[in-house]
C-alpha cells in the first residue's frame, strides 16, 4: 500500500478492489449468503474529495447493502486531516456504511478526538495479541483497549488470533469477534461458500 499511494496508484487499485468486492457481495448474496467484507482504505484515498461518491454508486450499482461494506481505516488516516476525515465518516455513516479503525493501539491518535468520531468498531492489532497468556502486559493492553471500545459504544475485534490460547484468553477478556489463521487462511472466494457450509 505504501508503494502504491507514492506512484499515485492507490486511487485505480481501491477502486478496483473496491468493485471486485462489491460484485462479490452481490454473488454470494443471490446464491443465499449475506456475508460482510471489510477492505483497507488508505489516506490518500479517503481524504478524495471523490471517494464516498465512488463508495455509494457501487452500492447502488451492485444493489448492496451498505452494511455489508466496512471500511478499514489506520488511526494515521484518521488523524492525518481531522476536519476532512470527520466529514468523510459522517457521509458514509448517513448512509449506513460500516467503519473501522484497523490495528489499533500502534498509531497516535487522540482519544479525545476518537470519542467524536462517527465510527463502529476497533480492531486489536496483532502485535498485542500475539502474546495473549504468555505476558501480562499483553493481557493489560488489551482489556485497555477493550474496556475503552465498551465506553464508546464500539465493537471491537481482534485480529491475528493464531491458536487456541490467544481466542481462550481474548473470550475471556470479552473480546467475542476475532479473525487470524485459527478459523481459516485466506481463501480464494469460490471456495468460501463452500467453507462456510462446512464451517457453519
Amino acid at each position: 500500500m505504501p508503494i502504491a499511494e507514492q506512484t499515485g496508484l492507490i486511487a485505480p487499485l481501491t477502486d478496483y478492489v473496491l468493485d471486485g468486492v462489491l460484485r462479490q457481495l452481490r454473488e454470494w448474496h443471490d446464491d443465499g449468503f449475506v456475508l460482510p467484507v471489510a477492505i483497507n482504505v488508505s489516506v490518500r484515498n479517503f481524504t478524495d474529495a471523490g471517494f464516498v461518491e465512488r463508495v455509494l454508486s457501487g452500492l447502488e450499482r451492485y444493489a448492496v447493502d451498505p452494511a455489508l461494506l466496512q471500511l478499514e481505516l489506520t488511526e494515521g488516516t484518521l488523524m492525518e486531516e481531522p476536519s476532512r476525515t470527520h466529514q468523510q465518516l459522517l457521509r458514509l455513516q448517513g448512509h449506513g456504511v460500516i467503519t473501522s479503525i484497523d490495528d489499533f493501539g500502534t498509531g497516535y491518535s487522540s482519544l479525545a478526538y476518537l470519542k467524536k468520531l462517527p465510527i463502529s468498531a476497533l480492531k486489536i492489532d496483532r502485535s498485542f495479541v500475539r502474546d495473549l497468556g504468555m505476558t501480562p502486559q499483553s493481557s493489560a493492553v488489551v482489556t485497555a483497549i477493550i474496556a475503552l471500545a465498551r465506553s464508546l459504544g464500539l465493537r471491537v475485534i481482534a485480529e491475528g488470533v493464531e491458536n487456541l490460547r490467544q481466542m481462550e484468553v481474548l473470550h475471556r477478556l470479552g473480546c467475542g469477534v476475532m479473525q487470524g489463521f485459527l478459523f481459516s487462511k485466506p481463501k480464494p472466494a469460490d471456495e468460501i461458500q463452500a467453507w462456510l457450509e462446512g464451517t457453519v
